[in-house]
């Protein structure tokens, strides 16, 4: 019997995976993700599942005609190999955080009776999951009061890590592993001015970006950290008092976790909007600044780093609940061992 652990493409996604296996140990934990994506780069070698399947999916939406038919195609196919696979592992249960990549285990659950988790990453629903919402077993979203867990799936390093921020004395800029063109030329326009005030800089520019960013820098005479895809992103954040970031649903929740107020710069192009979504989330209530891609204003964000920030600081530290991926883990568990129980009655 074995806990099957889907969804991915996108960092974001992956990072809830990692959260929640990390509470279940010596079980027989499957994960099913994508050939495309980030899914190999996170979990390719990590020997905490006893089996990584990657199989041959891609997104549906933002495709042409004829791509939206190969995509389902792909899908068709990958549902079958699906269906092979929790056969095989004798699934109890199957955990799903969305993404294109998870579609094809989470329609094989459905089909075979098996209890579906869903984890909602984001204040507006994916298309996926709004899809299998209704059919789903569990589904958990901080954002939602009816859902049954209210703490975001964060691992605890980013707790261990709390602590209350005031001035400003480091920024760290988060553009994602790979980067954002916009955080990008931001973060070169703002660099003088930030060495002025003798604030210093920690920047993800991407991993394809980094020599270009480092010879900017070099030509500014300005010493900047600058960093792509990374598994210790905890570390760089507890550097920082402040952060200027997309407002992808993980990075929002681990920074928030941390006590590190923040201006969120949402992705302009995400589905449904959902990256301001998330962030208005804290922004209604005071915890968090938001600025719009095409509004930014360089001299605003230089003002808002004067503050003390240290009552908001306080404020997002009290917010975020601990424990979120134990008691997903639990629920997760708890269908194994009912399975267990069941199979050993007369």
């Amino acid at each position: 019997m074995s806990i099957i652990m889907t969804g991915g493409g996108t960092g974001g996604h992956l990072a809830i995976i990692k959260a929640v296996k990390e509470q279940i140990k010596n079980e027989n934990l499957i994960y099913i993700g994508s050939q495309k994506g980030q899914d190999q780069q996170w979990f390719k070698d990590d020997n905490d599942f006893k089996q990584r399947y990657f199989l041959d999916t891609r997104g549906v939406v933002n495709q042409g005609f004829l791509g939206k038919i190969k995509s389902l195609f792909l899908l068709v196919k990958a549902t079958i190999q699906s269906l092979k696979i929790l056969k095989e592992q004798q699934a109890t249960v199957v955990f799903c955080v969305g993404g294109f990549s998870s579609a094809p285990t989470a329609f094989a659950a459905k089909i075979k009776g098996i209890p579906l988790v869903i984890h909602e990453q984001n204040a507006a629903l994916g298309s996926l999951n709004r899809i299998l919402k209704p059919y789903s077993h569990t589904f958990i979203s901080s954002y939602l009061e009816e859902s049954p867990i209210q703490a975001y799936p964060i691992k605890a390093k980013f707790f261990d890590l709390a602590h209350i921020r005031t001035k400003v004395k480091t920024i760290i800029f988060l553009g994602g592993s790979q980067g954002a063109v916009a955080i990008n030329k931001l973060t070169l326009r703002l660099a003088p001015s930030l060495q002025q005030k003798g604030i210093k800089i920690i920047h993800q520019a991407g991993e394809k970006n980094i020599q270009e960013i480092q010879k900017q820098y070099k030509s500014l005479g300005i010493d900047a950290e600058v960093f792509g895809f990374t598994t210790t992103l905890a570390s760089y954040m507890n550097k920082a008092d402040f952060a200027i970031a997309r407002a992808g649903a993980s990075t929002l929740w681990e920074l928030s976790a941390m006590g590190i107020p923040s201006l969120y710069i949402p992705y302009p192009y995400a589905s449904s909007d959902h990256q301001y979504h998330n962030a208005n989330y804290f922004a209604q209530k005071e915890l968090a600044s938001i600025m719009r891609e095409d509004a930014i204003d360089d001299t605003k964000i230089l003002s808002l780093l004067e503050q003390d920030f240290s009552q908001q600081s306080q404020g997002l530290i009290s917010l975020v609940q601990k424990d979120g991926s134990k008691q997903i883990a639990t629920i997760l568990l708890d269908f194994e061992k009912e399975k267990t129980l069941s199979a050993t009655r007369p």
